[in-house]
């Protein structure tokens, strides 16, 4: 059966604390397979936090409502009370509702009380449960394990993430996985690279130029390669920290490029003309559109999102706290560049076949449906 064809025939609603502008595309492809229609509830993100909300859906339903938060967001006692839950809950009548897996959400097991008293299952969404360290570790993961219980099914946003679920002590028969897309499947093909390099390869880097990005890591890895493997690097974007990176450019790196934001037509083409992508720290939206290009990529390892989309047959992934390890990856990156540059291409290749077949945002929107229709009880069209 292919995505478009899985439905779910029912009413869903989802809540978010904060529903990101890079999320609508996602909701939007799910809502498309809603048959009863789609609501998402949200509130305003904290000042500082750099999201930029959705104000709208075009296919779904948003309804805002009031976010108290309480500690600072970074604090492992932040908590966050959402007013207007029940208020949205009664409006909607949802069929099923999916929550942020997320018991920092105050009044999200009154909304999990309010479905099971209809009768109605919640699934809870979220990145998994990795280990907790600390005086407390052992009290927060019994508060943990205790709020999930009260969930009919997770939807986890990768492989890993599943199986720290299930560690959790969660049914693994009731755990989906659903790897985390910021991009539709590619329409076209990718672009008709040669096998050679006839100039230093192009390392390009594209998002918004903050500290966690880590580009000083970057500038600073190129500047350690032999002069022989040094590449061309681009970087697409701007931030508060870019007259810091500049700077640090021009002492450390005074090869790179500092290109600005690019949109449309302009970002294409830096991606048809690049080489190989590197995102060093975390966040990574632009990764899938970069494989999307057919390029291999370096990234950090980050939360675990990156783990089903970035393999060692298109690329690389960089461990937490290994300063070290992002050298290693360029100089063979490079190195497969100047002594065998069809790998390099054929990695790239295999980069466009994950985001064509295996994660893009109408693969997670089907494996969403899907877990609602096995928690639900409902049947798939001509199942």
């Amino acid at each position: 059966m292919s995505d478009e064809n899985v439905i779910f025939h029912g009413r869903l609603a989802v809540q978010q604390r904060v529903l990101p502008a890079y999320r609508a595309p996602f909701f939007e492809t799910l809502a498309g397979s809603c048959e009863g229609g789609l609501s998402v509830f949200a509130g305003q993100p904290l000042p500082g936090e750099g999201i930029v909300p959705v104000e709208k859906l075009d296919k779904g339903v948003l309804f805002m409502g009031r976010n108290r938060h309480y500690f600072d967001i970074t604090s492992p006692f932040y908590q966050c009370w959402q007013e207007g839950l029940l208020v949205w809950l009664e409006r909607w009548q949802p069929d099923a509702l999916i929550v942020e897996a997320n018991l920092r959400y105050l009044n999200t097991r009154r909304a999990v009380s309010w479905m099971h008293a209809r009768g109605r299952p919640v699934l809870g969404w979220g990145l998994g449960a990795p280990p907790l360290k600390g005086l407390f570790g052992g009290i927060r993961r019994g508060s943990r394990a205790r709020f999930l219980s009260m969930l009919d099914g997770l939807i986890a946003y990768s492989q890993r993430g599943a199986q720290e679920y299930q560690a959790l002590g969660f049914p693994p028969e009731r755990i989906f996985t659903a790897p985390n897309a910021a991009a539709a499947k590619p329409t076209r093909p990718p672009p008709d690279r040669p096998d050679g390099f006839t100039g230093r390869p192009v390392v390009l880097f594209v998002g918004r130029l903050q500290q966690r990005k880590r580009l000083d890591l970057l500038l600073e890895a190129c500047a350690s390669l032999p002069a022989d493997k040094r590449p061309r690097l681009w970087i697409v974007g701007e931030g508060p920290a870019q007259a810091e990176l500049q700077a640090l450019a021009a002492r450390a790196y005074p090869e790179a490029e500092f290109l600005g934001s690019k949109f449309g037509v302009e970002l294409e083409r830096c991606f048809e003309k690049a080489d190989l992508f590197v995102l060093p720290g975390t966040g990574g939206l632009a990764v899938q559109q970069a494989m999307s290009f057919g390029l291999p990529v370096i990234v950090g390892e980050g939360d675990g999102t990156q783990d089903d989309l970035v393999r060692s047959e298109n690329g690389w992934r960089l461990p937490a706290g290994e300063p070290g390890a992002l050298q290693a990856a360029l100089n063979a990156a490079l190195s497969d560049a100047l002594a065998d540059p069809p790998r390099l291409r054929r990695m790239g290749v295999a980069s466009y076949r994950i985001v064509s077949q295996e994660v893009n945002l109408e693969k997670m929107a089907a494996a969403f449906v899907e877990a609602l229709n096995q928690v639900a009880g409902a049947v798939l069209p001509g199942g």
